[in-house]
């Protein structure tokens, strides 16, 4: 059995944790519209009221946390998980927002690119200029869904442009310890994809009969969907599975390294803290719990936050 310490639980839906540096993690609680901070002994204090559906989370150059709203989930528990079940009734449109840590307020910085509403941003990462690229997975309603795409953009509301379309429900997404390769997990497919990074918000995709494809790092078999991702310092990529609930572990050059099984069918992010990032916290979200593990790798510090 994988042991883990639980951190706290009763979150709504908890995703995007941010290890901290005092200690604290900030994560997002979609179901109940929030950015909230969990103290070390358990406290959980709401840092900011968002609305919709807060998702990804990143601490930017600025020193403020920068959010992918996806506008919010319709919500159903099956078998005691609580989760999404498609595009909210009362959805209020994606959009990147950024949050002050210390007064709690919010700002949208976009809702579209080149005339195209985000739809539903879902995970965010720096690089090392200062901007953040973005999944955008999409909406699913009663009998259709969007097709996703990746996003770059700067921190000054004034450049954002789509790298990557279409998409089948991008979702987690992370650099190469080199910051040369972009990697996104897609939910519904249960793969991970990798580009190679050519210029700002610009990757090489593969030619036709596969345009905008990256290339396969894995696709384990089995009935499985992918979420939320983690890098290590060694450039293994560490992705939230949900339905058989845990971590895949991938190898850069492709093939699952390990798999560690955890007790919830909503694994759904995963990020590195404490001495030498070798602390994995980890959401489960069916149950509302955030833990933390030892883990047997480093993490990859992250810009801005690991400096």
């Amino acid at each position: 059995m994988t042991e883990f310490k639980e951190i706290t639980n009763g979150l709504r839906f908890p995703e995007g944790p941010i290890a901290m540096p005092d200690g604290s993690v900030v994560l997002v609680e979609i179901e109940r519209g929030t950015l909230s901070r969990v103290q070390p002994d358990g406290r959980i204090e709401v840092v900011a009221e968002t609305g919709g559906g807060p998702n990804g989370a990143a601490i930017g150059p600025d020193g403020k946390c920068y959010i992918c709203n996806n506008g919010g989930f319709d919500w159903s528990t099956d078998g005691g998980a609580l989760h999404g079940i498609g595009q909210a009734s009362d959805y209020s449109g994606g959009r990147i927002e950024r949050v002050d840590l210390n007064s709690g307020a919010v700002e949208v910085l976009y809702s579209e690119c080149d005339g195209h509403p985000l739809k539903g941003p879902n995970d965010i990462v720096f690089d090392d200029r200062g901007g953040f690229w973005f999944t955008d997975l999409g909406k699913t309603r009663a009998r259709e869904m969007d097709r996703g795409a990746i996003y770059y953009a700067r921190i000054d509301g004034n450049f954002i442009a789509e790298a990557i379309q279409p998409l089948a429900m991008p979702n987690g997404i992370g650099l190469s310890p080199d910051g040369k390769r972009l990697y996104a997990a897609e939910t519904d497919a249960g793969r991970l994809l990798a580009w190679d990074i050519v210029g700002e918000g610009e990757v090489r995709k593969l030619p036709w009969p596969a345009p905008g494809m990256g290339d396969l790092v894995v696709a384990p078999e089995g009935n499985l969907r992918f979420d939320s991702l983690a890098v290590e310092a060694g450039g293994n990529i560490c992705v939230a599975t949900l339905v058989t609930g845990g971590i895949t572990v991938a190898a850069p050059e492709g093939g699952v390294v390990e798999f560690i099984p955890l007790p919830d069918v909503m694994v759904t992010n995963i990020c590195f803290g404490g001495p030498d990032l070798r602390t994995a916290y980890i959401t489960l979200s069916g149950a509302g719990r955030l833990i933390a593990m030892d883990w047997p790798r480093p993490g990859l510090p992250l810009f801005f936050l690991n400096d």
